[in-house]
């Protein structure tokens, strides 16, 4: 009888081998998610910057502004300009701010060109200015170096912009003059053009440390010419039949 019990019994156990081979494995992958999540715990992604504006929309490029604005300084100590964020606008010498609708960037040489079209929703005007007659930085002797300071400094707003805002494609900002000068200039920068850059963190682009305009690292001089010389056009503003108001930019890159 002890026998034929024993036998009746036999043909379950490979059933039972089979669960608990699949328990098994459920255990191992449970495993390996728990080290995985440990070692990602352990070492996090690195951050994209150790400091970021709370919110979001224009207080967020204000914060923006206000941060790297007061980062950026002139070899006797003065902020090299004042940084004003708002919506895409201008304000001629009337006084009157004119909201922007349009960027008409004009074709050269045969290239057509382009039209977007601009909102607070979608874009972000930067003010530049060195607090001198008509905004031209007050102190000090313009040179190459300094001009690239302040292309620098167009750069990481742009970027910190792009990264933390959300909506935000378009950075139009406007460059304080040379001194004695009219001719005034604007940096039009799309979320596109900085893709790359902006999938790594920001020291890897712009050291965490600003330079003085003498001292800038020539790897920063390369990115920040490659990036922003392109894009430096001269702007006047016209407005269309239907009463939108266009900024038009006339590109100065031979």
């Amino acid at each position: 009888m002890a026998a034929n019990v024993t036998g009746a019994r036999q043909p379950h156990r490979p059933r039972f081998m089979v669960v608990y081979g699949l328990l098994g494995a459920v255990l191992v992958v449970a495993i390996a998610g728990v080290v995985v999540y440990a070692g990602r715990s352990i070492n996090p992604a690195p951050t994209w910057s150790s400091w970021k504006p709370s919110g979001g929309g224009l207080g967020a490029a204000k914060q923006i502004a206000d941060q790297v604005g007061t980062s950026y300084r002139l070899p006797n100590g003065d902020q090299l300009v004042s940084v004003i964020a708002k919506a895409p606008s201008v304000s001629p010498s009337s006084g009157a701010t004119i909201p922007l609708h349009y960027i008409a960037i004009q074709g050269t040489k045969g290239v057509a060109g382009k039209d977007y079209a601009i909102s607070p929703t979608n874009s972000v005007t930067y003010d530049l200015c060195g607090l001198g007659s008509n905004c031209s930085i007050a102190t000090g002797k313009p040179s190459v170096a300094r001009g690239t300071l302040v292309r620098r400094e167009i750069l990481e707003l742009a970027m910190y912009t792009f990264k933390y805002v959300g909506g935000i494609d378009n950075v139009i900002a406007f460059m304080p003059p040379a001194a004695g000068s009219t001719t005034q200039y604007v940096i039009y920068l799309q979320k596109s053009d900085l893709k790359d850059e902006l999938k790594q963190p920001l020291d890897k682009t712009l050291q965490s440390k600003v330079p003085l305009p003498a001292a800038i690292p020539a790897r920063e001089v390369h990115t920040v010419d490659s990036v922003t010389e392109p894009r430096v056009y001269t702007y006047g503003v016209a407005q269309a039949q239907t009463g939108d108001f266009v900024l038009v930019l006339t590109p100065t890159a031979a």
